[in-house]
């Protein structure tokens, strides 16, 4: 019987691994895939954000809100860092306190391989658990091809249900459930949103077109980049917005944040009378961008013969610029799933299901949910690390 055995060789699962097993503990990590950190490899562009200077409870949505703050104060981002900095990876900050590998995110992954080392964890790829079971020591494992393994404390790492195509499923929701611990609803979330065939023809038009924007959802709002594409709508702005965003919902774009596009344009009236809309517009937006707001306004002639109405109506496709997406690309291109373990069910010590002893849940499959940036893999490190320190 081994003392843990974790579920997911992914950030989480091998983080907790690894501090586990360095504790003297005899641990087994499963993971259904051909190779470990498998997500991890993919993040970043290829270099892994692996976490944020400014991770802090505030850049998290969960049902709970306050869950997350022991294990981000417990286990830093700081930690991370120091641990990158001792296994002599080189990093680089990008904006927003973003922290990425200058190599390959392999890199990570090599770093928790070699921590799993340390402390002898036994790891077991195409391992694909088809029963648990409560015994009176512990959970009972059955695995696909007839094995069985046995422990006397089972941690559930196993992430969401983004990214099918890499083998996510809704299997750690499924252990919750057959435990009696409740799930908050699940939904995609850090993904593009798409809309309707009448707006989508127009934003087709516009793939390819990138700008800075501030995307608003209620009291929520978020400045950075935005993309056109053949789908709808993506770019950091939105991916972080679609956290909030939810079906029916109105968003507000301001395309031009900081700037006020009626001032401007009336300025422009006065000084540039015989220029075209769109030529002044240009100078502010991506050409194409500055063409089909005025194409889509109707604006004709030059900005002379512009009304003040007329220029507010163009400055309010500008600055604020309202829309209701008809719903997101969904998992298949989600970085993250929002929802899941319902959080009140958890001791946010330990991770540890209060009415199961010896049952844990970390990272993804958890309901917290961090920003775009590094911040949900400070959330695998850190509540990986408190589950790895007591099981």
């Amino acid at each position: 019987m081994h003392d843990v055995i974790v579920i997911g060789a992914g950030a989480a699962g091998m983080m907790c691994a690894g501090v586990a097993g360095q504790r003297g503990r005899r641990v087994a990590i499963l993971d259904h895939a051909k190779t470990p950190g498998e997500k991890i490899r993919i993040s970043g562009g290829g270099r892994c954000n692996f976490t944020n200077r400014h991770a802090s409870p505030a850049q998290f949505l969960s049902a709970n809100p306050r869950f997350c703050i022991s294990a981000l104060s417990r286990y830093t981002q700081q930690d991370f860092i120091a641990l990158i900095e001792r296994h002599g990876i080189a990093y680089h900050e990008k904006t927003l306190g973003q922290l990425f590998c200058d190599g390959s995110a392999q890199q990570v992954t090599d770093l928790l391989l070699s921590e799993m080392r340390r402390g002898d964890v036994e790891l077991c790829l195409n391992a694909k658990v088809e029963r648990i079971e409560k015994i009176s020591n512990g959970f009972a494992l059955h695995l696909s091809g007839g094995e069985e393994m046995s422990c006397r404390a089972l941690v559930i790492a196993s992430g969401g249900k983004s990214i099918p195509k890499m083998g996510a499923s809704d299997f750690g929701y499924r252990v919750a459930a057959q435990f009696g611990l409740d799930i908050v609803p699940t939904r995609p979330a850090l993904v593009p949103l798409t809309f309707d065939e009448t707006l989508l023809k127009r934003l087709s038009a516009l793939s390819g077109v990138a700008t800075q924007a501030r995307v608003r959802h209620g009291r929520t709002a978020f400045e950075e980049a935005l993309l056109f594409t053949h789908r709808g709508l993506s770019g950091p702005a939105i991916l972080q917005i679609s956290s909030y965003w939810r079906e029916g919902d109105e968003i507000r774009i301001s395309l031009l944040p900081g700037g006020d596009a009626f001032a401007l344009l009336r300025a422009a009236r006065a000084e540039y009378g015989k220029q075209e809309p769109q030529t002044f517009l240009a100078t502010l937006l991506p050409r194409r961008l500055a063409k089909d707001i005025v194409d889509a306004h109707g604006c004709t002639g030059n900005l002379a013969d512009q009304s003040d109405a007329k220029l507010r109506e163009l400055a309010d496709a500008i600055n604020d610029w309202r829309i209701t997406p008809s719903g997101s690309e969904g998992y298949r291109t989600a970085e993250v799933t929002a929802g899941g373990v319902d959080t009140k069910g958890l001791n946010s010590t330990t991770m540890e299901a209060k009415t199961v002893p010896g049952l844990y849940f970390i990272g993804e499959v958890v309901d917290v949910t961090g920003w775009l940036g590094g911040y949900n893999f400070q959330w695998a490190w850190s509540s990986g690390w408190c589950a790895g320190r007591v099981v």
